[in-house]
């Protein structure tokens, strides 16, 4: 559901309804942008002047699941970047809903907009119905069921005004990684729900590892994930010279 969803809806609604072809292709997932390998990452990382370390995945997965635990923000990258107007797990930053105050952390040392603005809880897609009135997946976040009360204390940062959530439900054979980290959170934490935002601060979402690179030292991030490289490193003489070039000096 996007500007760009338009003509390719009528592209296939041409191919299936006057030309009379048989329908052969299931939209399951989002996934169709350009990937970047992982020298491309270390090259920016390393332009950067940013340390890093290479994790296994179960490592990784674990890493970034106490990270998040701790209240720390990640800006997650990972494979083939997402088509539509929405981040779904390779280009997002990820947080912990389990704390109220999260969505006001984000906004401000951030994304730095309106107060208002609300923060998609991606759950497990078979523990969704637990924690959102919903009985059908949505993998594109299109829609926004409301929380459970039951359940409302322990996602209170996935709240909006109204008692909805905009939800995306999370399979393991679409993203096996998003969910893996989605999976060890729930593991550490009985949650299995994590809050996601578009990575991204004053552009559009970011495409490559150098804008990754970028957006993670211009904000008040806490960790970048690259594929398996996990960044903790915000020395200052990076970040300086991060707000310099995307200022154009």
């Amino acid at each position: 559901a996007s500007d760009s969803g338009a003509p390719l809806g009528s592209a296939l609604y041409h191919h299936h309804q006057n030309l009379g072809r048989p329908r052969t292709f299931e939209l399951t997932h989002p996934y169709y942008g350009l990937e970047y390998d992982e020298a491309e990452c270390v090259g920016a990382l390393e332009t950067a002047g940013l340390a890093f370390q290479r994790l296994g995945d179960a490592e990784l997965m674990r890493a970034t699941a106490h990270d998040l635990a701790a209240s720390k923000i990640v800006a997650w990258f990972q494979g083939r970047f997402e088509m539509g107007p929405r981040a779904l797990g390779n280009r997002s930053i990820l947080a912990d809903p389990r704390r109220i105050e999260m969505k006001d952390l984000i906004n401000a040392k951030v994304k730095h907009r309106e107060a208002f603005r609300p923060f998609a809880p991606a759950v497990l897609v078979e523990r969704a119905a637990e924690f959102f009135e919903i009985d059908q997946p949505d993998p594109f976040m299109t829609l926004a069921p409301r929380i459970r009360r039951d359940k409302v204390h322990l996602i209170p940062a996935a709240q909006h005004v109204d008692g909805t959530g905009r939800i995306q439900t999370v399979a393991r054979e679409a993203n096996p990684r998003y969910y893996g980290v989605i999976e060890a959170f729930g593991q550490l934490t009985g949650v299995p729900v994590l809050l996601n935002t578009s990575f991204n601060r004053q552009e559009p979402i970011v495409a490559s590892p150098r804008e990754a690179v970028s957006c993670f030292l211009r904000t008040g991030m806490d960790v970048l994930v690259l594929g398996n490289l996990y960044v903790a490193d915000r020395n200052p003489a990076a970040v300086a010279r991060a707000e310099r070039v995307f200022a154009g000096g």
